[in-house]
Parts: structure tokens; sequence; C-alpha cells
């Protein structure tokens, strides 16, 4: 089990830790206890050295008992979390109250070293007290971590229940009163999963509950469109089929999200993802290599063994009618070429067995080398044909004739032409959802796995329900709801078409080694919306003059993301969260910079309002890394750093309420998108301005903590927790939960403000 916050296998908690926000809060504890003890390894120290730590050890007494006060209290408003807390809690203050005495310089326990008095003749009941502080408190933040998962389970029964009820409704005035309610508790459902996602570890269920929320997301509108054309037209077969697929892909999609936050699977089974081409080569190339350090690590027929394996996958490829004759013979060529690499090596390894030799020979050496090349060029080739196949397919369906033609159609009541056209969709859907199985094969992260997974089952579950929404409009011509529900169902897909469009750039960046994980801003839910009409809002696209005006707006965003780019490739940690959320608003700008030239994935000004909210959002997490990062820097820095994000936060809310904001008629839609390009452009311009900046405190940080050689930096130098967006925002939690106690834990810097 995972447990050691930090990655200190010192102090072992035995508890799981599955989010950032536990583990994030026990970073300063781990921080300040690991400097006490190393203190302990130098016997001599100065008085104001001693008084330092000492002061480091009544913080940790004071603050623990703050902390504990908080946890205690989540014990009275939880009964079943009593005991437990109860008992977590009484450890953690009694470690925190040793802690405190063991550097006490006027406690009997302190020690004469040249007739002055020192600290920790008792390195072992400091070891202890620490391992006990860690334990309880890092147990304190689990159970309180379970009071989260307790409300997304509430939320979601109450969702059930109201699902339940909207299904049995029977006029539209109970379903409207119904739906009103359920789309309150829709909202606070996807507010709570929302946090739940952005808080997780585990890359892969972050990829699995962005696919359930999706899901979610979508369904919503479909459930209400596709219960109105149902109550309109209750004695509608087609209708109720398409209702009945909505609700049942909506309870699935709740399940999911439940098993994700409880790790609970039906009848105990485990989600495992089918073994990938790229996972298959990359388990390959590892064994192979393997080799070169140990002729022993494993047997000769398991090499064999392994590629054929990975070759019977690329059957998926092969064995497809939408594989061209050459792309099939070129895989085929070289499938045989990696057979003959494999073999060669084997043989070589069987001559260097057979000779004793205790590593690799110069042949096996070579033979590896040419083993892994072969691969590296078999998966170049899939990775070529597969998203080659994407794209091509993306540009054909770009204008969506039969989604246009199923429309016509439907609205003419011509049954035949709409069965002839349904069948050209579900040819297209054919062709996609195998060419998102392929792309599976080729992704290089199993997140982005994941999200091909959710891309085909997508593909293959809307399919049908356009068709069967399609059908009820040509059995009811004249029925306005029937029309406004199949052009959600069309929505749907169009909005998956785009989806995979980005998922493409993604698996060619990871391809092309540019990034290694999705983009945060995929994972982050499009906002739902429902008026008191409950009428969808019509999005609209620039005109030729409109789309000029802005073109030159669109220009100076499209140079600032080059700007932070550049700044970006200057970070020596790629994966530090201020890069990861600056490359992600570049990505972000960058596509709001392609709608100013009526291209790219933003096709209606909804798209760009949506864009927009979720560049805000990002924004505002940048603001939380931001604040996190000023808590490890001197006052002039910090006031330098603390400045621009109270800016950025500004602009960040300007930006979201902008875009929030309804709006009718051409005019004011414009306005606001003039207005969300400019305020996104101001949002850049000071992130240009921060990235250099905190490079350099960062480097210059690490430098000073790697060469930190007296307790005084970290008296200057007090840990803070970081700020969530929730803060930022204006919002308050719910209850008490892992939220309130990051606020308290923040007082867990153990050396308070002078």
């Amino acid at each position: 089990m995972a447990s050691s916050p930090c990655g200190s296998g010192n102090f072992d908690s035995g508890l799981e830790i599955k989010t950032r926000s536990v583990e994030q809060t026990l970073v300063p504890l781990v921080s300040q206890i690991t400097t006490l003890i190393n203190h302990k390894d130098k016997p001599k120290k100065s008085e104001r050295t001693q008084q330092a730590i000492q002061k480091v050890g009544q913080a940790v007494s004071v603050a623990v008992g703050r902390f504990v006060g908080v946890g205690e209290a989540i014990a009275v408003e939880n009964e079943e979390l009593k005991e437990e807390m109860g008992m977590a809690c009484f450890e953690a203050r009694r470690a925190g109250d040793a802690i405190a005495k063991l550097t006490d310089v006027g406690t009997p326990e302190a020690s004469l070293v040249d007739g002055r008095k020192t600290l920790f003749s008792n390195r072992t009941g400091m070891v202890k007290a620490a391992r006990m502080l860690l334990s309880s408190v890092t147990k304190v933040l689990v159970l309180a971590d379970r009071i989260v998962i307790k409300q997304i389970i509430t939320s979601r029964n109450k969702v059930l229940v109201t699902l339940e009820q909207l299904e049995r409704v029977s006029t539209f005035q109970e379903f409207v009163q119904i739906f009103s309610q359920f789309g309150n508790q829709m909202v606070e459902f996807a507010h709570l999963t929302g946090d739940r996602q952005n808080d997780l570890k585990d890359e892969n269920k972050k990829a699995r509950m962005a696919a359930a929320r999706a899901v979610l997301e979508k369904c919503t509108m479909m459930l209400l469109t596709a219960s109105k054309t149902c109550l309109r037209h209750p004695d509608c077969e087609s209708a109720r089929i398409n209702k009945d697929a909505v609700f049942h892909r909506m309870r699935f999609a709740l399940e999911q999200v439940i098993e994700i936050v409880t790790d609970a699977r039906p009848c105990g089974e485990t989600k495992v993802l089918p073994l990938s081409i790229y996972t298959g080569i990359k388990d390959f190339k590892s064994n192979v290599e393997s080799l070169r350090e140990d002729l022993y690590s494993l047997p000769h027929q398991a090499l064999s063994g392994q590629l054929e394996v990975v070759v019977e996958r690329i059957e998926d490829f092969t064995d497809s009618a939408y594989t061209s004759h050459e792309h099939r013979e070129g895989i085929l060529q070289l499938c045989q070429l990696a057979r003959q690499d494999t073999d060669q090596l084997i043989a070589a390894w069987m001559e260097a067995l057979s000779l004793n030799a205790k590593e690799a020979t110069e042949e096996m050496e070579l033979s590896i080398l040419k083993t892994c090349q072969s691969v590296h060029e078999l998966r170049r080739e899939l990775h070529k044909v597969a998203v080659g196949r994407a794209a091509d397919l993306l540009k054909l369906h770009a204008e969506h004739l039969p989604l246009r033609a199923l429309k016509a159609s439907g609205g003419e009541g011509n049954l035949e032409a709409v069965a002839e056209y349904a069948r050209t969709l579900g040819e297209q859907k054919e062709q996609l959802v195998e060419t998102c199985r392929l792309l599976c094969h080729v992704s290089g992260t199993e997140p982005l796995e994941i999200t091909c997974i959710h891309a085909e089952e997508t593909f293959h579950v809307t399919g049908p329900q356009i068709t069967s929404a399609a059908q009820t409009l040509a059995l009811h011509p004249s029925s306005k709801i029937a029309k406004e529900n199949l052009d959600v169902f069309c929505e749907a897909w169009e909005s998956q078409l785009c989806d995979m469009g980005v998922l493409l750039r993604e698996i060619n960046d990871v391809f092309e080694g540019r990034r290694g994980d999705k983009r945060a801003y995929l994972s982050l839910p499009r906002p739902v919306k429902h008026s008191a009409n409950l009428k969808t809002v019509k999005a609209v696209k620039l005109d030729t003059e409109e789309q000029s005006t802005i073109a030159k707006l669109g220009l100076e965003l499209r140079l600032l993301t080059s700007d932070v780019d550049t700044e970006v490739e200057k970070w020596e940690d790629q994966e530090q969260d201020i890069v990861r959320q600056g490359q992600s608003m570049s990505s972000m700008s960058y596509s709001m910079y392609l709608f100013t030239r009526g291209e790219g994935l933003l096709k209606t000004t909804m798209d760009l309002f949506h864009q927009a909210e979720v560049l805000s959002e990002e924004g505002l997490q940048l603001c939380s890394s931001l604040h996190t990062l000023s808590t490890l820097l001197m006052d002039e820095e910090k006031v330098v750093v603390l400045l621009e994000m109270e800016k950025l936060i500004g602009l960040c809310q300007q930006l979201q309420m902008g875009a929030r904001m309804p709006v009718q008629g051409k005019t004011a839609t414009f306005q606001k998108v003039d207005s969300s390009i400019q305020n996104t452009r101001a949002i850049m311009t000071v992130v240009i301005y921060l990235l250099p900046v905190c490079n350099k405190l960062v480097r210059k940080y690490k430098s000073e903590r790697s060469s930190l050689g007296s307790p005084q930096r970290w008296r200057d130098r007090p840990l803070s927790m970081p700020v969530k967006d929730d803060a930022l925002n204006g919002k308050n939690s719910n209850g008490f939960g892992v939220k309130s106690l990051e606020k308290h834990m923040a007082n867990l810097t153990f050396l308070e403000s002078k």
C-alpha cells in the first residue's frame, strides 16, 4: 500500500493515500519532522540553533492541537467514524506533546554537552513520536476523506431516486417540476465528482472519472429531450427505445463513478485494460534489454511467446477491411523482420549461455539493438496507420452529411430515406469504432487508452440513438420536440468527433515525446445549464466580417502562446504543476486563436465560451500552484508572486463571469466573443511574465535547499498549504472534510510567522 507521503519510506503509516489533497497536506509535516531528526545527527549545536529547534517542537504541539480539534469535530458530526477518529486524534495529540517535550531544552530529558544543555538525548523516543504523529495525522485525513466519498454516494443516491421518478412521469407539468429538481442534483453531483477527479492521484482513475462524467453531462440534455418526446408521443416505439437507452446509460455512468471513488467492483472483479500493442511492445523491449544485465532473467520461450502475443493483436490492423493493401503489406513485413531479429537474438543468447558467459556477448548486444530497432519501426508504422486513418475520417466527416440528411428526411416524414441514411451512419459508426480501437493500441499511456475506449463506446451507443430519434421525427414530422431531440443527439455525435480530434493530438504529442499524459483541461466538465423554459441555447458561427474584425486579436493571442511555449521549454522539471498548467492554458489559447481564423475544433461561439470558461478554471488552478510556491519564498520574492497571482485571479474570474453571462442577439454575442478573446490575452500576458520569474525562483529554492546547513532557513521559510480553487472562487465546502482540514493543516507550519 502506498502510504509514505513525499516518497519518504521512514514514516510508514500503513494507510493508502489516494488523493493529492491528503498527500500535499502531509508534505510540510514530513519536511519539518525530517529536519528535526536530521539535526539529531549533529550533537553540537549553537544556542540559536537549539532555540530554533525548540520553537519547531512547540509549534508542532500547538498546530497539532488545533488540527486535532477539527478531527474531533468531524467525529461528533459523523457517528460511524467517532471511535476511529477519536483514537487517531488522541494518538496525534500525544505524539505532538511528546515532540514538544523532547525538543524542550528546559526538560530533564535534555542532556549536557560541554557544560551546555542539548536536545534529543532520546533519539528512539523522537523517532517513535514522529512515526506516531505521521501515522495518526494521516489516519485523521484518510478518515475525513471518507466523508467526501460519503457525500458523493449520498448525492448519487438522490440522483437515482429522482431518475426513477422522471422515468415514471406521465404529464409535462410533473416532468418539468421533477426535472428542475434533477438538474440541481446533477449540478451538485458534478461539483463533488469534479473536485474528486482533480484530487485523485491515480491518472487512470482520473481518466475513467472524466469519461463517466462526460457521459452524464451529455446524457442530461439527452434525457431532457428524449423524455419530452416520449411524453408528447407516448405510443411511439422508437421514442421509447430512444429514452430507455439514455436512462440505461446514465445509470451505468453513475455506477462507474461510485466504483471509482470506492474502489469497488461488482463480484470483486478487477478492472483491467485490454493489452494494447504499445504496452506489449514496451514490455517486450524491456525484457530484451534486461538480458544485458542478466542472461538468466527469463526463459527464451517467454521472449518469442511475448512477441507472438503482440503480432496476434496486430491482426486488428491487418484484418481490417479499411486498411489499405500497401499498409497491410508493410505491417506484415515489419512483423516478419521482428520475428527474424528475435530468433537471431535467441540464438546468440543460447550460445552465450553455452559458453557460461556472465554478461551479453558482442554478438548478443548487436542482436539486442536490432530487435529493439525492428519493434520500434513496427510501432512507428502502426502509429502512422492508426493516426492517418483517424485524421482522414475526421476530415471526411467534417461536414456531417449523414446527420444533415437524417434531419432533412426525418423532417419530411420519409421513413425510407431515414432507413437509408441510418445505414450510412451505421457504416460511419463502424469505421469510427474500429479506428478508436486502433488508436487505443498506439495511444502510448493508459489514461489515453481509457479515453480511446470511452470514445469507442460513445460512437457505438450514440449511432443507434440518432437512428431512433430520426425515426421518431419521420413518424411525427411536424413535432418540434422530436426535431429538438434529434438535434441534441446529432450535437452529441459532432461533439465526440471534436473530442476525437483533441485525442488524436494528444496521442501524437505522446508519440513525439512532447507530453506523457492527458492535458488537464480535457478532464474538466462542460457546463450544463437548464433554463426555466427548458430550451437549449442556440450556438452560432461568426460571419466573414466578424471573423475579419476578430482576427487581429487572435493573432496577438497566437504570439502569446508561442512565447508561453518557449518559456515552458526552459523549465528543467516538465512535470511541475506550474509548467503543466501553463502548457494547458497555452493549448486552450491556441484553440481560441484558431477560432478567430475560422479553423480548429471550436466551431461555434458556444464552443468558444466553453473553452474560455475551462481556461479560467485552469488559470485558478495555476493560482493555487503559485500560492504553494509563494510559501517557500522570502518576503520580497513572495510579494512579487502574490501580486501577479492576485492580478491573475481577478482576470480569470472576469473571464469566467463573462463566459457564463447569457446574451441575446448578434451584436451582443460578438461583443462577448471580443471580450473573451481580450480577457484571455490579458491572462496569457500575466502567465508569460510569471513563468520565467517562477522558473528562476524554483531553481534558486532548490539550490538553497540542497545546500541547507542550519535550521535558520527553515525558520525563515514557513510552509503553508496550497489554496484550493474553491477558495479562489469564494465557494464554501459543505460540512467538514479534507478541504476543511487543509485550512487547519496550514497551521502545521510548526514555525509560525514572526
